[in-house]
């Protein structure tokens, strides 16, 4: 809601709240901590948030996700220039031919796909003892208020603590949403499927 009320008084344009995104996420997830939360950035980020501030400019508004970046789990099929993975180096290439029907809503409401996240590899369903966040293709998401701690559940949750998205979509498996907003700080809602728009 405040990102809407800023962009709504043009302090702010959704190109510009990416950008700060695309920043943050650079800073301190790729480098200086190194969180390893981030698995892909979406090149085209800023196009799209672009769009969005046009139609926000010709008077067309989606709805309360118009502009809003939103960063979704690497087993969320978006057919886009980022793949889908699960978080498995197997899967590298795998680019989807169809959004999944959460990716569609989101693109219907006007939220901007800014990244995929990392996530424990195939959403914990490789090992009864695995290490939650872990994934061969993105190595192990750091808990960002104690980085040798569990980021815990298979969507890890330190894009949101860190806030290097405004919203993050993950996937419930086992705790997959619940761990991690309680171990990272963060709010986590499990609504009924299909209805995030």
């Amino acid at each position: 809601a405040e990102l809407q009320e800023k962009m709504a008084k043009g302090s702010y344009t959704s190109a510009q709240i990416t950008q700060l995104y695309l920043d943050r996420i650079a800073a301190i997830d790729k480098n200086g901590p190194k969180l390893n939360s981030i698995i892909e950035v979406n090149p085209d980020a800023l196009t799209i948030a672009k769009a969005m501030d046009k139609e926000r400019k010709d008077g067309k508004m989606r709805g309360p996700l118009h502009g809003i970046p939103v960063v979704i789990k690497d087993n969320i099929d978006t057919a886009d220039k980022m793949m889908t993975t699960a978080g498995a180096l197997a899967m590298v290439g795998n680019y989807a031919k169809k959004d999944a029907f959460i990716v569609t809503q989101l693109r219907n409401a006007g939220a901007v796909i800014i990244a995929k996240t990392n996530l424990s590899e195939w959403a914990n369903f490789r090992s009864t003892n695995s290490s939650s966040g872990w994934s061969s293709r993105g190595a192990q998401t750091k808990n960002p208020y104690i980085l040798d701690h569990s980021p815990c559940g298979s969507s890890a949750g330190s894009a949101v603590a860190a806030n290097l998205c405004a919203i993050a979509v993950g996937t419930e498996t086992d705790g997959s949403i619940t761990c991690p907003s309680s171990i990272n700080g963060g709010v986590g809602i499990k609504p009924t499927v299909g209805l995030v728009r």
